[in-house]
């Protein structure tokens, strides 16, 4: 049983995939966990390059490695923002 490069890229190319999806999802801080997302976008846009899918591996550059982990990045700093705010109320609510 013989492999030709092709084979062999293919399958390594699916075992970082699933390495990076399955690190994702193992992940509890939340910052790294959206680094983690833009690289599993990154690994399947390889993935479909690969696998001769140029368009929709451009496609995933531009959604899975760029704009999803990039509204994640904005959504955790406003979340952070509000707490920021909220503990300073509190804060000056205490002193009163």
């Amino acid at each position: 049983m013989s492999f030709d490069v092709n084979t062999i890229l293919q399958l390594s190319v699916l075992a970082l995939v699933a390495v990076a999806g399955t690190l994702v999802v193992l992940t509890r801080d939340p910052f790294s966990q959206t680094i983690g997302l833009s690289f599993f976008g990154l690994m399947l846009a390889l993935m479909f390059f690969i696998l001769q899918a140029p368009d929709v591996a451009l496609s995933q550059i531009v959604v899975g490695a760029v704009a999803l982990p990039l509204m994640v990045l904005l959504a955790l700093a406003r979340i952070r923002r509000q707490e920021f705010r909220r503990e300073q109320k509190k804060g000056q609510e205490e002193k009163s």
